[in-house]
């Protein structure tokens, strides 16, 4: 289980993750609402009504109907896989309580077709911006890690490794920026991918202002006020 602000790369750290052990990524971005029909699997309807209308003679709910979602896509897989669930927060508690029972045995129950269990269990990546706090059962369950910020040093890193061939001074000026607006109270903190679009940004316009560019890593007008009437950026 991954959790820190958004942006601080997360969901990169399970890409990451599957590009290391040479693993096939499945992801499921969870939402408000999210149930098990957009998680774990659905009914092709509108091919069993035209197998219905042609009248043949095979069952309407057998796997030839089966649409299956990123959660039994994950179980059914026969190679190495990394199950992200990206954003669990988004969800509510009773997608998080299903959850929890799926992770437990890994295995589920399609009512018409049975239990389908896990032949090579996935390797589970959880992520969550901390909107809401999670069960202490689920995170009984999970290696649990903070991401945070990273310094300006490690996202110079980051930059150079992002945009090869970025001059260091452009690289330090952005990051360095950056670390001045993450200690502003602000709606929103910028996170590395915003750090990395303005520096594109200032290599494309040829090194402007960074005022001038405040809306390629602030995206409320609120935050870029604030930044302006108190000067933050000065220097910079």
């Amino acid at each position: 289980m991954l959790e820190g602000e958004a942006g601080v790369g997360k969901t990169e750290v399970a890409k990451a993750l599957a590009g290391a052990i040479g693993a096939r990524l499945i992801r499921l971005q969870c939402h408000e609402g999210i149930d098990l029909h957009h998680a774990l699997y659905d009914w092709d309807y509108p091919r069993q009504l035209l197998h219905l209308r042609a009248g043949v003679d095979e069952p309407l709910y057998s796997e030839r109907f089966l649409l299956r979602r990123p959660l039994l896509e994950a179980l059914q897989a026969t190679e190495p896989v990394v199950l992200l669930i990206d954003e669990i927060d988004r969800a509510d508690d009773e997608f998080e309580a299903f959850l929890l029972e799926l992770l437990s045995d890994f295995q589920v129950s399609i009512p018409e077709l049975g239990t389908v269990t896990a032949e090579r269990r996935p390797l589970v990546t959880i992520t969550s911006n901390r909107t809401r706090e999670l069960h202490d059962a689920l995170k009984r369950r999970c290696l649990y890690h903070w991401i945070d910020y990273p310094t300006p040093e490690r996202e110079a890193e980051i930059v150079h490794a992002r945009l090869p061939g970025v001059p260091d001074e452009v690289a330090k000026r952005v990051c360095d920026a950056v670390a001045r607006l993450r200690g502003e109270e602000l709606y929103k903190l910028p996170g590395v991918g915003e750090t990395i679009a303005w520096a594109q940004a200032l290599l494309a316009l040829e090194d402007p202002d960074l005022e001038e560019t405040l809306g390629v890593v602030l995206k409320v007008r609120e935050d870029i006020e604030r930044v302006r009437d108190r000067e933050v950026l000065r220097g910079a």
